[in-house]
């Protein structure tokens, strides 16, 4: 990121409601519940982006739905399937207030559904989104992404990345969508001096020394890949797993999926694409019954293996992005940290 403006907090709501014009707005709020989503907001005047917040949910939830139909199908006289994908209309969508550890999540989500055509419904949501930033000045209770690269402040995968510095933000252009904002409303921004560009350095190197944990994912990663975690850890943390999957779906790098067919009658139906999770007991049963994987030891073992060690190999990095979701839901307390604190120790 190079070029750098400050955005007063006064203009952000006629700002974004400029934007709201020509994009569905989705941001987090907190509803009359106390619960902070991620949501689509009509009005950001009337109701205002909640960025004090950790959104209990992700940017997946979007692009990579819960439950999508893939195709209508038909059964002809002979037997034979047609599938036709159903038409859909993907509307352009500005992602507001993302946090780093969610925006490296959408990168890791688009090496997985990008390449050829394996994804055509997630690339053509990524084609139609925006994504503007908000570094993390005061990590939350949970979140340990400066142990695993992607946090708390980020340098590049947004289209605009904002840090608060109080009466304004500093906003950084990423990539051309973003600098096209700047272009068109010129009116809102202006040129970031100097002292306001260190200061985003200062805030960088508080935000780093103020996380509440200790996490040595680091060394947790080494002795995955050399065969060499301390005896027993597997047993310890899948005894205590309830199978709830939480963990999966709010995990914002989750992907795995299953396929179900939904007759309508008997010449017609449907095919959908619904979340699953590899903790789940029935993940990896096979038809006759068997299952190849001991659920009551390794259902998490996969789970763990997958972020810390096989996507290490594969993408050179962790596809655990530190945002502390999976801590904050799972009631057995086998999450992805207490894993690292047993392997890492």
């Amino acid at each position: 990121m190079s070029e750098q403006y400050l955005l007063s907090r006064d203009h952000l709501p006629p700002l974004l409601r400029r934007l709201g014009k020509e994009y569905r707005l989705v941001a987090p709020v907190t509803n009359d519940y106390g619960d902070t989503l991620f949501q689509e907001i009509a009005d950001p005047v009337a109701t205002a982006p909640d960025l004090q917040r950790q959104p209990q949910n992700s940017l997946k939830d979007f692009l990579f739905p819960q439950r999508e139909l893939l195709y209508d199908y038909r059964v002809d006289e002979q037997g034979g399937y047609h599938f036709r994908e159903p038409a859909t209309d993907i509307p352009a969508t500005l992602f507001f207030g993302v946090r780093p550890c969610d925006l490296n999540a959408v990168l890791y989500l688009d090496v997985i559904f990008l390449p050829g055509r394996r994804e055509p419904g997630y690339r053509r949501r990524r084609e139609n989104s925006l994504l503007i930033g908000l570094n993390c000045n005061q990590p939350f209770a949970d979140c340990f992404c400066a142990a695993v690269k992607a946090g708390p402040f980020l340098e590049d995968g947004s289209d605009l990345q904002l840090t608060d510095l109080g009466r304004e933000f500093l906003v950084e252009v990423g990539r051309a969508r973003g600098a096209e904002i700047i272009k068109r409303w010129p009116h809102f921004f202006r040129p970031a001096p100097a002292e306001e560009r260190n200061r985003r350095f200062q805030l960088y190197l508080e935000a780093r020394g103020s996380f509440l944990r200790q996490v040595h994912a680091d060394q947790a990663i080494k002795r995955l890949a050399a065969n060499a975690t301390p005896p027993g850890v597997w047993e310890e943390v899948a005894s205590r797993c309830q199978d709830c999957n939480g963990c999966a779906y709010l995990c914002p790098t989750c992907s795995c999926f299953t396929i179900v067919d939904e007759a309508q009658n008997q010449r017609q139906g449907r095919r959908w694409r619904l979340w699953d999770a590899c903790t789940a007991t029935g993940f990896t049963a096979m038809a006759g019954g068997h299952n190849p994987v001991q659920p009551a030891k390794d259902k998490l073992r996969q789970r763990f293996r997958h972020k810390l060690e096989l996507d290490v190999k594969k993408h050179g990095r962790p596809s655990c992005m530190g945002c502390g979701r999976c801590v904050g839901v799972c009631f057995g307390g086998t999450d992805i940290l207490h894993f690292i604190n047993l392997a890492g120790r």
